[in-house]
């Protein structure tokens, strides 16, 4: 009887969560295209690399989209139960709803073990890859592409206008080339009647055709004896070819070992490092502050040389400036003032300068404290998410799309409004703990699901309108009885 009831939950629960999964997923890889498709349209990135970056960031998705497919599931699975009174048969045969969850919370346990173990592992490879791929693609040279009657100067030393561009895409008339590979301005200059453009070698290399035109150049004579030697040659030709090399156009593969530095590249065990190292560099920082200043407070003795040495003097142990501007003349007593401004000066410079890298460090120390926490949040949320989307589903009893996707969206905007903001709080304050705003979210939408799970084992009526209906109509009399 148990084994059945496990099957038909699972079953109920399988289909929605392994359809809901690939369509957020895909919702969320649309959302990130098309924050860089400005920069990728127009560059001539292949199908394959183009495929090759869908999926890396198709996988860097996953942890994020895993808990909306849990969430949306459980809304659809058990609403679709509760729908077809499928839960209230299970339930007046004796069994309590929590024993009716229990096999799709340990199928929940497992996906959050496996997200965990890919998001520390998986995870940040795949984030150096897709965003070592994304930086070389957003850094490639735009796709040749030679329009009519404008100056095209893609090609790296020259310049080519063409009047006239045929439909194939080859074919071209009126074209005038400006060669500025020596870097001495427009001294050689190509004019033709029309030309024909093509790719050779493996479209390496540019050919370009020219027919019917004239080869301009300015070279210096040496042997003029004028202010300005200059001798102009014109050379008139039939039929011409320039070949340009198109590497610039391919793309260049960054070192991925670059990428690496940042948090969401690292796992558990590196961050762990990182936080030790920046944790150990602020406290050194501390000890290089207190010698630094302590050093530059030396207006005591050296002072009192100098200040002895200029009027023959001799001060006590327990120096003070001000018996000294007393004791000493206009021109010693400019000169203390001035050192000791130069003293303030270099002080407050240093102590600015140590100050803002402190900030810095400090910052980047919460970063990655942040992305330490989230590790776990990232996990949490799945178990949390199941929490308040199999009792939530119970209670309403709608399936399909509407009503669970409408409830998905509404704790998905509470869990990321908060998440995003405790974030930003704890990078913009220095003081401010890291542990608690972090785990914030899940501490605000924890005594929602407790409050589902306790309203669906009561069968309450929270979510059914002929509940409201009712009190609405009790209401209207009552204010009939009262205007009587």
């Amino acid at each position: 009887m148990m084994k059945k009831l496990d099957r038909l939950v699972l079953g109920s629960y399988l289909g929605p969560f392994f359809v809901t999964l690939p369509v957020i997923t895909f919702i969320f890889l649309v959302q990130t295209i098309l924050k860089y498709i400005d920069e990728l349209v127009g560059k001539d990135i292949g199908f394959l690399t183009f495929l090759e970056l869908i999926f890396y960031f198709s996988l860097n998705l996953i942890p994020v989209s895993l808990p909306l497919a849990i969430l949306l599931g459980s809304l659809i699975a058990f609403g679709n139960m509760g729908e077809h009174n499928e839960l209230t048969a299970i339930k007046s045969s004796g069994i309590s709803l929590v024993r009716i969850f229990r096999p799709v919370f340990i199928l929940v346990v497992f996906l959050t073990v496996f997200i965990f173990w890919f998001n520390d592992n998986i995870v940040p490879r795949v984030n150096v890859k897709a965003y070592s791929l994304l930086y070389d693609l957003r850094h490639k040279k735009p796709a040749l592409d030679i329009k009519e009657g404008t100056f095209y100067n893609g090609l790296p030393g020259y310049n080519i206008k063409v009047a006239q561009k045929f439909p194939d895409g080859k074919t071209l008339k009126g074209l005038i080339i400006y060669n500025h590979t020596e870097n001495r301005g427009n001294i050689q200059v190509t004019v033709a009647d029309s030309g024909k453009m093509y790719t050779i070698l493996n479209d390496k290399y540019l050919a370009i055709e020219l027919y019917n035109g004239y080869d301009y150049t300015e070279q210096i004579d040496n042997t003029s004896n004028t202010l300005h030697p200059r001798k102009f040659i014109r050379t008139n030709y039939r039929k011409s070819r320039i070949v340009f090399d198109l590497n610039s156009f391919a793309l260049k593969k960054t070192e991925e070992d670059l990428f690496k530095g940042n948090r969401i590249m690292r796992n558990m065990k590196e961050l762990s490092k990182d936080i030790d190292s920046l944790g150990n560099v602020l406290d050194s920082m501390k000890t290089t502050v207190q010698n630094g200043t302590s050093s530059l407070y030396f207006y005591s003795k050296p002072m009192e040389k100098h200040v002895a040495k200029s009027s023959n003097a001799v001060y006590p142990d327990t120096f003070k400036i001000a018996t000294i501007l007393k004791g000493v003349d206009l021109k010693t007593r400019v000169n203390i003032i001035n050192l000791a401004a130069n003293h303030a000066r270099t002080l407050k410079a240093f102590i600015s300068g140590q100050k803002e890298r402190f900030a810095w460090l400090s910052r980047e120390r919460k970063v990655f404290q942040i992305g330490f926490q989230q590790k776990f949040t990232s996990v949490i949320i799945c178990m949390l998410f199941f929490i308040i989307g199999a009792p939530l589903g119970a209670i309403i009893k709608k399936g399909g799309l509407g009503i669970p996707m409408i409830i998905c969206i509404v704790f998905f905007i509470i869990y990321y409004i908060i998440s995003m903001s405790t974030e930003k709080w704890v990078k913009e304050n220095e003081d401010s703990a890291v542990i608690f705003p972090i785990w914030l979210p899940l501490i605000v939408l924890l005594p929602f699901g407790l409050f589902f799970l306790r309203q669906a084992r009561n069968d309450s009526k929270v979510f059914d309108t002929d509940i409201y209906n009712i009190y609405w109509g009790r209401f209207k009399q009552f204010i009939k009885r009262n205007k009587k």
